[in-house]
């Protein structure tokens, strides 16, 4: 027998709930990377919620303070550079190839790794465990192949160029692969073997 229309339960299937939370929790995330991006670190929760389209109410049942929510962006920013990383897979190939896609993984992750790099001191252990430690370990193979100088130690170099993609030129008029090539440029010019 079918309920009465007014004793319906109104709130849509558990099932589905989670996959919406979690879908608009990821655009709030997205949105507030940009924009801390954009403001240098300085942007507030009220041009957060501008900047997601959505009401400070609602950003505030997603994400209760701004620690909560730069915590989150700081947890998504690492899972997702490393997995990025790995799945470029620096470590199976030539060196200054693996440079290179270590810069496309860096880029492509966009705002959000820029924020989350900027948290890493507050990461702990995780971002040096999943980001500097593979980059200087590519690094240190380029040394080793002569690719790049050898007189520069491998933990500087690999902070040199996560400062090169945090800083790259991040110009409109630049387009993604232009920017890939000019931080790799910029780099080897800098501390190139040759």
């Amino acid at each position: 027998m079918s309920e009465p229309a007014g004793e319906r339960d109104t709130e849509p299937s558990p099932l589905r709930r989670p996959g919406l939370r979690e879908r608009v929790a990821q655009e709030i995330l997205s949105a507030a990377a940009g924009a801390l991006a954009a403001s240098g670190g300085q942007a507030s929760m009220n041009d957060v919620a501008t900047a997601a389209g959505v009401a400070r109410g609602t950003l505030y049942r997603y994400f209760p303070t701004r620690d909560t929510l730069v915590v989150r962006l700081r947890e998504a920013a690492i899972e997702d550079a490393v997995g990025r990383l790995r799945a470029s897979r620096v470590e199976d190939i030539e060196p200054l190839e693996g440079l290179e896609r270590a810069i496309r993984a860096f880029v492509e992750a966009g705002d959000i790794f820029v924020v989350g790099a900027s948290e890493r001191d507050r990461a702990g252990t995780e971002f040096d465990t999943g980001i500097v430690r593979p980059l200087r370990q590519l690094i240190q193979r380029a040394q080793e192949a002569g690719t790049l100088r050898s007189d520069l130690d491998s933990t500087w170099l690999s902070e040199a160029l996560l400062s090169l993609v945090l800083a790259g030129p991040s110009d409109a008029r630049l387009g993604k692969e232009d920017r890939i090539a000019s931080i790799k440029r910029l780099f080897l010019d800098g501390v190139g073997a040759g």
